[in-house]
């Protein structure tokens, strides 16, 4: 192999001295607990704010390296990619940290979170913990040098965020999103009409404030410009309503568009639909068809599809890193890996989602209710999983809940069920992607698609005694627990106060920000 040019073999030797006089020590001394009073209401110490502070200054000195090597190394789409993606992941660890800080030293409800300063700061916390995971994946599959170099700043920032984390997360004081009233159904009556109408009234009914058609009657032939037009950091809800057609692009909300609305004629009538995919050279996380950064967004009566294939591996349908988001009477159709819920919260209504390996996955606190989760047909030699949770850390809120959902077959694998035992098919309901995974299934239809063990292995012994997944009051040929694994992280759950910690009111404390969506939801364990 040829010798680096000399300039860019300076460049690496200054970059790897760097790493031996940057990095902050992952061993300080400990800086206290926070104090804290009732729900909500954490005190952060000083030290607590010295920590966010110099874990905000750590990753500005992994972004320089970053920087400096991007367009540098080669590698072409994947190379590029990677450093795409930590960048921008980056970025939002810095974000959700400044929130952080903000958040502990205002004496006003941040514009940013809940105005529960404990849940917003568990949140943000727990995501700016799982994005330098992110990074690294993407330049784990480069031949890059980049991985390495950037490895000892990385596992700095994510040590210091959990230190960050441990502190918030151990500060005694019950939830300040449980309780509230509960949606049987309808909309909630303190909703203001305005709101409830735009998930409640017919698409065509919306007033929007832009509108998307192919044939040119309206203000944009495509959603891109539409999103891109869309005002930045808006407080009032921006309303883009996509006429019925099939859109070939893939769309980014970035993180500077705040309360956008996407509205659809229907699922299988608006369609985004995009191939990206690992194989072709993307990383899983640029692979997304439809990526929403911004928060407070909603979706509503479209479908979300990867058309790339179950051989090209990873293909991302819906990527969400937007807080406080809704997806109500919405599709998404893929094969490994469709929906990517990375971070913060999130709500899914009236969805369906269809895939094959590990197709709802990621690190966010999600619930799931009354959704359709269709198991197609996979590749011979894969098994299909349902999710694949990453919880890292054992103080993240993050998780995945299901409730009054059905897990089935899709038509393409219904059809090869019908010609062989439903005991030969290997689908299961989740599988530990990271040592702290955390799904529940509630109150649901699970189908004989679904093996009797239930629970799949992700790499031997991996996780099976950290991990949390649980079973409560499901139905269907699929929901008998009498050959369940017996994991010590699997529970068959029958304590009902147990179950309510993974409610929408509890786990991802709906009551404080989902009235003001109007999406409709149950805000326990009540249908």
């Amino acid at each position: 192999m040829a010798s680096p040019s000399l300039p860019l073999f300076f460049l690496f030797s200054a970059l790897i001295l760097s790493q031996t006089t940057f990095s902050i020590s992952t061993s300080q001394p400990s800086h206290g607990s926070g104090r804290h009073t009732s729900a909500g209401s954490f005190i952060p110490t000083d030290g607590f704010l010295s920590t966010l502070r110099s874990t905000l200054d750590e990753i500005q000195r992994v972004v320089s390296i970053v920087s400096s090597f991007s367009g540098v190394l080669g590698g072409g789409l994947r190379m590029s990619s990677a450093v795409s993606d930590c960048l921008d992941l980056l970025d939002l660890s810095s974000d959700e940290l400044s929130w952080s800080l903000s958040s502990s030293q205002a004496t006003t409800t941040s514009v940013s979170g809940t105005g529960n300063r404990r849940s917003d700061l568990k949140s943000w916390l727990s995501a700016a913990l799982s994005n330098q995971d992110t990074c690294k994946e993407g330049l784990d599959a480069t031949d890059s040098m980049l991985g390495s170099l950037i490895a000892t700043g990385l596992e700095t920032v994510t040590s210091l965020v959990a230190d960050s984390l441990s502190e918030v997360a151990t500060a005694t004081g019950s939830n300040g999103g449980k309780g509230g009233r509960m949606l049987v159904e309808g909309f909630p009556t303190w909703i203001k009409s305005k709101e409830r109408k735009l998930l409640q009234a017919a698409p065509q009914g919306i007033v929007a404030d832009a509108v998307v058609a192919q044939d040119g009657t309206g203000n944009y032939k495509t959603i891109k410009e539409a999103v891109n037009a869309v005002p930045d950091m808006s407080e009032k809800r921006y309303v883009i309503y996509i006429k019925k057609g099939v859109y070939k692009e893939n769309v980014e909300v970035n993180k500077k568009k705040w309360n956008m609305m996407l509205v659809g004629d229907g699922m299988g009538v608006t369609v985004i639909s995009g191939d990206r995919n690992f194989v072709d050279g993307w990383t899983t996380y640029r692979s997304a068809t439809l990526a929403v950064v911004g928060k407070g967004f909603i979706a509503r009566d479209l479908t979300v599809e990867n058309t790339a294939g179950p051989s090209k591996h990873q293909a991302v349908a819906l990527r969400s890193d937007s807080d406080l988001s809704v997806f109500y009477q919405c599709s998404f159709e893929g094969y490994q890996d469709t929906l990517y819920a990375h971070a913060l919260r999130q709500f899914y209504r009236d969805c369906k989602i269809s895939g094959t390996v590990d197709f709802v996955f990621g690190d966010a606190a999600a619930v799931f209710q009354n959704c359709q989760l269709l198991a197609r047909k996979p590749l011979p030699d894969q098994k299909n999983s349902v999710t694949a949770q990453g919880r890292k850390d054992p103080n993240q809120n993050t998780g995945f809940c299901f409730q009054f959902c059905n897990v089935s077959a899709d038509v393409d694998l219904a059809s090869a069920l019908a010609t062989s035992s439903p005991n030969q098919t290997y689908t299961y309901l989740g599988r530990p992607w990271k040592e702290y995974s955390r799904t529940v299934i509630m109150q649901s239809y699970i189908g004989n698609v679904v093996r009797p063990e239930g629970w799949l292995e992700w790499n031997g012994n991996f996780g099976l005694d950290t991990l949390f997944y649980g079973e409560f009051m499901n139905f269907g040929p699929g929901s008998g627990l009498a050959s369940r694994v017996k994991w010590p992280g699997y529970h068959a759950m029958n304590n009902t106060d147990q179950v309510a910690n993974f409610t929408v009111a509890q786990f991802i404390d709906g009551n404080l920000w989902l009235p003001s969506t109007g999406v409709k939801y149950a805000a326990g364990l009540t249908a």
